[in-house]
């Protein structure tokens, strides 16, 4: 038996910054091109993120939405926590432990 429309997992790792910024965000609209229902960012793996990373974020979220999909962050360590928080983005992004969390929400 398959699920239908499954959601898609993004791993992200590193520092997501101007010089990854542009990749990240090209990756991120071919997926979202595909209309999917969900879409995790796994970002267990990155260690720090700028504005022009949080910028490609925020357009795969609101370009999830248009469509009415969702675009869900797992595993954000403590200093990209804090970055997302300084802010305000950990209230505009729906935020997870982990994959399995994300991937368990309705």
């Amino acid at each position: 038996m398959s699920i239908p429309n499954p959601p898609t997992v993004v791993s992200l790792e590193g520092e997501i910054d101007l010089h990854v910024a542009p990749d990240v965000s090209a990756s991120l609209a071919k997926v979202v091109e595909r209309q999917p229902v969900r879409v995790v960012v796994d970002l267990a793996k990155v260690t720090y993120i700028d504005s022009s990373g949080l910028a490609a974020l925020i357009t795969a979220t609101k370009n999830m939405e248009e469509h009415g999909g969702r675009l869900m962050l797992t595993g954000v360590q403590n200093d990209v926590r804090t970055i997302l928080e300084s802010a305000s983005l950990d209230k505009f992004f729906l935020i997870y432990p982990h994959v399995d969390a994300a991937l368990a929400a309705s």
